[in-house]
């Protein structure tokens, strides 16, 4: 008895080292599109089936790691289906040890959403908001790591 007290008294404290995945719907991203915090966000919109997606992953978590110290920001935003956090998501992010903070979109009706994103949005994955509190782009489209620094590096240097 003594021995299950103690697991569960502290299976709590080897959880917390893992990075909860939040959901949340557009209406609760929005502001964060909008962050005027000193900070350059690169805001990428992805998906686990997305091939593409998947493929460039890795640029965007060492551009987070390479310009950190310049206040570059990194928010993985996944439209996986809200079902498959548990199954897919999650386990995406573990077996890719993600350190960027990573949220998942209850997407539902995202035709009202996608424009307030980016008049120039299809809705196509992948997709990239780059901004600060001088800077705004939009890509659509995949990166290599260079395309990706290049525009971080564009951001940190253009005003509008």
């Amino acid at each position: 008895m003594q021995k299950f007290i103690l697991i569960f008294l502290f299976a709590p404290l080897f959880t917390m080292g893992q990075q909860p995945i939040p959901m949340m719907n557009f209406t609760e991203l929005e502001p964060r599109l909008y962050t005027n915090d000193g900070n350059t966000w690169v805001v990428n919109f992805w998906a686990t089936w997305c091939a593409p997606c998947v493929k460039e992953m890795p640029y965007f978590e060492k551009i987070g790691e390479d310009y950190a110290d310049k206040g570059v920001k990194i928010l993985l935003v996944s439209l996986d289906f809200v079902n498959h956090l548990e199954q897919r998501v999650i386990p995406f992010v573990k077996e890719h040890n993600l350190g960027s903070e990573v949220i998942l979109l209850d997407n539902l009706q995202a035709n009202s959403w996608i424009m307030k994103v980016s008049e120039k949005w299809s809705g196509a994955l992948p997709a990239t908001l780059v901004f600060n509190n001088h800077h705004r782009s939009f890509y659509e489209q995949n990166f290599t790591f260079e395309q990706l620094e290049a525009i971080v590096k564009k951001a940190l240097t253009e005003t509008l």
